[in-house]
């Protein structure tokens, strides 16, 4: 199963984040191989907290042109959007307690993932969505040097909301087929 999650999830990031450049910063370390998927056991909070801890270890020991970023993959817990939003007041307190704030990053991806004052079928809650709940550890020193060199990194999320809005029925079941598996039952 863990092969299968990680297969799904590194199709996801082809297809859909760099597929698409919803993320023009992800083709780089996807071809160069830096990135770790993780897939995470945890059902329950405090063995999640365990792992991500354990992930910005190994982001701490690892070189960057070894290791640029991380997904934690969690298959088994926050499955609900809810819990899993509430949760990730727990992971930026494990990292500002950890000393951590300032040198890696979180962002959050999940299946149902709404941006609030959206409503659930909104196109641009596509631009997070994922087929398993993920929290990205992202190294926050070269996030900021890609940004300085990209042209108008402002008018990113504007151009990824545009990006979703103008896919096709066929090319959302084709790039999101998780999202639409109770629609083809």
């Amino acid at each position: 199963m863990e092969q299968q999650v990680t297969q799904t999830v590194e199709q996801w990031l082809t297809d859909v984040v760099v597929g698409l450049n919803l993320c023009p910063f992800a083709r780089k370390p996807l071809r160069a191989g830096q990135i770790r998927y993780k897939v995470c056991k945890a059902n329950n909070e405090d063995a999640l907290l365990a792992d991500l801890l354990a992930e910005l270890q190994r982001l701490d020991s690892t070189p960057e042109n070894e290791l640029l970023t991380t997904l934690l993959i969690i298959p088994n817990y926050l499955k609900d959007f809810a819990d899993y939003n509430q949760f990730l007041d727990q992971a930026e307190w494990l990292l500002k307690r950890n000393h951590y704030e300032g040198i890696y990053q979180l962002a959050s991806f999940h299946p149902d993932y709404q941006f609030a004052g959206t409503a659930p079928e909104d196109a641009e809650n596509l631009t997070n969505r994922a087929p398993y709940p993920i929290l990205h550890l992202l190294r926050e020193e070269n996030l900021a040097k890609m940004i300085d060199l990209y042209p108008n990194p402002d008018a990113i999320p504007e151009n990824n909301v545009q990006k979703v809005e103008s896919l096709t029925q066929e090319e959302k079941l084709k790039l999101f087929p998780y999202l639409f598996q109770q629609l083809k039952k």
